[in-house]
């Protein structure tokens, strides 16, 4: 299930969003009378803000169960690490209510999908582009930094996603790695302690030498989920 891992979006991508819809038998949403249909039957739920994240007012309100346990996840780690409240823009979308950019491809009318605005600070968009990465390479959800307005596309796997939260629960609590690219003007010492981790933890965990590193580089760091 594995696809480019660049954020950049491809072909390749929507194909792999649109496969994982099916094997879920997943319906494409068209207007918001349907959406209210599968909020009433228990397949869609409200996505209430929460703790380090917040929805932007927005029509539907409405995602797979998997996506709010996706956010109670996210939004305490992005509040943590990047000192700022995650803004949910998107969620669920009927295709008669979609913008007229959107793809005719888009999974957003399954409830599956979410748009998470990209923030302003270089730290932030390097933390939640590390975090998206991994989970890709983890197979739970595809990711796409999208420019008009500038957010992050993300297309959750439910299934994938709550065996992967499980597996975390049950390996021990909420430990977990994050892969952080660095940035320029990062240091070893300004990542770990964005991330509350020890100098030494994190040039342990990357095999470095010294405390040397380079932009565009990809850092493993230990944190608590």
């Amino acid at each position: 299930m594995a696809a480019a891992q660049s954020l950049r979006g491809s072909k390749s991508s929507l194909d792999l969003q649109n496969s994982v819809a099916a094997q879920h038998d997943f319906t494409y949403l068209r207007t918001s009378e349907q959406v209210r249909s599968f909020v009433d039957r228990g397949y869609l739920v409200k996505i209430p803000n929460g703790t380090g994240y917040a929805l932007k007012r927005m029509a539907h309100p409405y995602a797979r169960p998997e996506v709010a346990l996706f956010l109670s996840r996210l939004g305490p780690q992005y509040q943590a690490a990047c000192g700022e409240t995650l803004v949910v823009t998107s969620l669920t979308r009927p295709t008669t209510r979609q913008p007229r950019n959107a793809s005719s491809r888009s999974v957003h009318p399954t409830g599956m999908a979410m748009d998470l605005r990209r923030s302003n600070k270089r730290s932030c968009r390097g933390w939640m582009e590390g975090v998206l990465l991994s989970l890709e390479r983890a197979g739970v959800l595809e990711a796409t930094y999208e420019r008009n307005p500038p957010h992050f596309h993300v297309a959750l796997f439910p299934n994938q996603y709550a065996e992967y939260a499980e597996r975390k629960v049950a390996a021990g609590g909420e430990n977990s790695d994050l892969a952080y690219r660095v940035q320029r003007g990062d240091s070893l010492w300004s990542i770990a302690r964005r991330h509350g981790v020890d100098v030494a933890i994190l040039r342990s965990a990357n095999d470095l030498t010294s405390s040397q590193i380079y932009a565009g580089q990809l850092l493993t760091v230990p944190m608590g989920k």
